[in-house]
């Protein structure tokens, strides 16, 4: 992913979620879906590696507990399927939510200091999950760590209950 049209063809230009295997979410929930959806599509690198295609479109779905990414190219041609477990993100998952669950109280109370502490934390997580997903899409998905960062965001968003803030 070098040159300059691998610019506008290494990329993903739409990401759909499959509603017949991934609920609907509260308001709250399809409102941080759709946001982590326009980030990853608005600055992204994806590639698949020894396919000199792309753009890309990506339809993720949930079988059988692990998540579908359904690659085509931008007109609809299929490229590849891979399913992602969910388990080795569980974890980074988990702590993901809670240290944003101690982000958002300290907005409410804490000292800058505090905050800024916490979301440094925060991102620190982010970054490990987003490490992950490189290391879990390795050899099947080219992606940098920009849009592992804003993946990773997706995969929470699917995976969040609505706790509230």
């Amino acid at each position: 992913m070098s040159g300059a049209g691998d610019l506008t063809r290494h990329r993903l230009v739409a990401v759909v979620l499959d509603e017949t295997s991934i609920e609907r979410g509260t308001p709250d929930q399809e409102h941080e879906r759709q946001i982590a959806i326009y980030d990853l599509i608005e600055e992204n690198r994806f590639a698949i590696p020894e396919h000199d295609g792309g753009p890309y479109a990506l339809r993720i779905a949930l079988v059988s507990g692990r998540l579908s990414f359904d690659i085509r190219e931008e007109d609809g041609m299929p490229v590849v399927q891979h399913l992602l477990s969910l388990s080795p993100l569980r974890k980074v998952i988990k702590d993901y939510f809670l240290i944003c669950e101690s982000y958002y109280e300290a907005i409410r109370s804490a000292s800058p200091e505090r905050i800024e502490a916490i979301d440094m934390g925060r991102r620190g997580v982010h970054d490990e999950g987003a490490g992950l997903v490189i290391e879990r899409l390795s050899g099947k998905i080219i992606i940098d760590h920009k849009t592992a960062r804003r993946l990773f965001t997706l995969i929470a968003a699917l995976s969040w209950k609505g706790q509230e803030r």
